[in-house]
């Protein structure tokens, strides 16, 4: 029935539907239920990439009898201290730990951070993890060691205590936008030496060169070392002054027609020049000393004199 108990037919069509790549809220719509409950029950249950039906039916019912031997449901107060719906914090903790997986975080370290974000307590220790998201100590132990090895968690013993607390690093999106800028340098490090390898001048070799320069510059811009906002948004005047000019135009050309000065407009189009990837699918191209054009890399020269015909 709508809204009730997901059955293992349910579990079954879950799991073909996302083998095809469906979405939760598709998938939702298909068996007459909240995308929220088709979220909690894949996030608790393996993750989009290792969801299994027979697996999910089985651990539910498990949970389920854990439950009731441990206390009933009516005897658990609807509200926490703060007055709000228990149940609507947690379906909001799972909904942000899926959010996390969708990123490519493990599944359980995506539910041990969603907690660790989402408690009113600055820490929690491991026993209280275990006893919120129903799982082994040692799951809570292998997400705990992968989450600080991404510097996102830290632990604190606390004076008197013999358990260990854990708690979110107080810089914790600068820390989650570092491990990024790290693995994007990564990607563009190992496609440039695949470019180096096969060549420049082969479709592998240049197919890895572009992906370099596109994950160099991600690593760039996130690490601070890309354009400030203003001489990006100089950048794209530059290009539309050229695309509307249709024809090669001189520093001095584009200054004066701007009303910019000189120096402005060699670094607005030095960073052009430099930002191919970002500019793309148009590029700006030195033809002469001082003269700039627009040209359209993706276009063959054969392509382009097809159109001009």
């Amino acid at each position: 029935m709508p809204g009730g108990r997901l059955g293992e037919q349910d579990r079954r069509l879950i799991a073909e539907w996302l083998a095809a790549g469906h979405g939760y809220a598709e998938i939702a719509r298909e068996l007459d239920r909240p995308t929220s409950t088709i979220s909690r029950e894949v996030t608790r249950n393996g993750g989009r990439t290792g969801y299994r039906a027979e697996h999910a039916h089985l651990a539910t019912g498990s949970r389920a009898r854990r439950r009731k031997r441990a206390r009933p449901e009516d005897s658990a107060p609807a509200t926490d201290a703060y007055g709000r719906d228990r149940s609507a914090v947690r379906e909001f903790a799972e909904y942000f730990a899926e959010a996390m997986i969708e990123t490519g975080l493990q599944p359980m370290a995506a539910r041990v951070l969603s907690r660790l974000y989402t408690a009113d307590s600055p820490s929690l220790t491991a026993a209280e993890l275990v006893r919120e998201l129903k799982v082994s100590p040692a799951s809570i132990s292998k997400a705990i060691n992968y989450l600080e090895g991404l510097e996102l968690v830290r632990r604190e013993p606390v004076p008197g205590e013999r358990h260990e607390h854990y708690l979110i690093a107080e810089d914790f999106w600068i820390q989650a936008w570092r491990t990024s800028a790290r693995a994007n340098a990564s990607w563009a490090g190992t496609a440039r030496k695949g470019a180096d390898l096969f060549g420049p001048d082969t479709p592998a070799g240049a197919r890895l060169e572009q992906m370099a320069q596109f994950f160099q510059q991600l690593s760039d811009d996130m690490s601070g070392a890309g354009p400030d906002p203003q001489t990006a948004e100089d950048v794209v005047t530059v290009l539309v002054a050229l695309v509307h000019a249709a024809r090669p135009l001189t520093v001095d050309q584009l200054a004066t027609a701007l009303d910019w000065t000189a120096d402005r407009t060699v670094t607005a189009l030095t960073t052009a020049e430099e930002y191919k990837i970002f500019t793309d699918p148009l590029a700006v191209e030195l033809v002469a000393p001082d003269t700039y054009r627009i040209t359209t890399p993706r276009l063959t020269e054969a392509q382009r004199r097809a159109l001009q015909a």
